[in-house]
C-alpha cells in the first residue's frame, strides 16, 4: 500500500512541477506583452527622430552671407565668414571676453560658423543674419531685447547674456555639406 501512495505522490509531484512551470511561463509571456509596449512608448516618436538631424548644403551661401535653418524647432545660424571676420574673431583678446573661448574651439573650418540662434540671456533671437540688420558693435549679432552684443565667433562681448551662443553638434559630410545633430 505504501508503494501505491509513493507512486501517487510521484505523479502528484510531476503534475505540480508541470503546473508551476506552465504558470511561470505564462506569467513571463504576460509580463513581456505588457512591458514591450511600455518600453516602446519611451522611444522618441518618428517626427522627433526626423528633426534630430538636419543636413545643410553650404554651396549657395556666399562669403559674408548667412543662413538660418531650423533644427529641433530652434533656429541655427550658419555664417560664411569673410577673412576679415575670421581675423577679428581670432585676434580678440580672451581677457576681454565675459565667457572666454578661442575661435578655433567654436569652429571646425574657419570660414564656417554654426551656432544656435538663441540669445543666452532670455532666449530671444538675435539680429544679424541679414546684411540689412544691425550686427552690434562687434560685427556678429545683436539681441534687441536686452542689448547683448556677440562677435563674429558668436561670443558674448557686451550686455547681460551670461554665455556665448551655443555651438550645436555638427560635422562636415563634405566640403559643402554639414549635418547638424547626432545620428543614433
Amino acid at each position: 500500500m505504501n508503494s501505491s501512495r509513493d507512486e501517487l505522490s510521484d505523479t502528484g509531484k510531476k503534475r505540480r512541477d508541470f503546473i508551476t512551470l506552465t504558470a511561470t511561463a505564462m506569467g513571463g509571456v504576460l509580463a513581456g506583452s505588457i512591458a514591450w509596449p511600455l518600453l516602446q512608448s519611451m522611444n522618441p516618436a518618428a517626427d522627433t527622430l526626423a528633426e534630430s538631424v538636419t543636413e545643410v548644403n553650404l554651396a549657395p551661401i556666399l562669403s559674408g552671407a548667412a543662413l538660418t535653418v531650423i533644427w529641433q524647432g530652434k533656429p541655427v545660424f550658419i555664417r560664411h565668414r569673410t577673412d576679415r571676420e575670421i581675423a577679428e574673431a581670432v585676434d580678440a583678446p580672451l581677457s576681454t571676453l565675459p565667457d572666454p573661448q578661442e575661435d578655433k574651439a567654436r569652429v571646425q573650418k574657419p570660414q564656417w560658423l554654426v551656432v544656435m540662434g538663441i540669445c543666452t540671456h532670455l532666449g530671444c533671437v538675435p539680429l544679424g543674419q541679414k546684411k540689412t540688420e544691425t550686427r552690434g558693435e562687434y560685427g556678429g549679432w545683436f539681441c534687441p531685447c536686452h542689448g547683448s552684443h556677440y562677435d563674429t565667433s558668436g561670443r558674448i562681448r557686451k550686455g547681460p547674456a551670461p554665455t556665448n551662443l551655443v555651438v550645436p553638434p555638427y560635422n562636415f559630410i563634405s566640403d559643402q555639406l554639414i549635418r547638424i545633430g547626432r545620428e543614433e
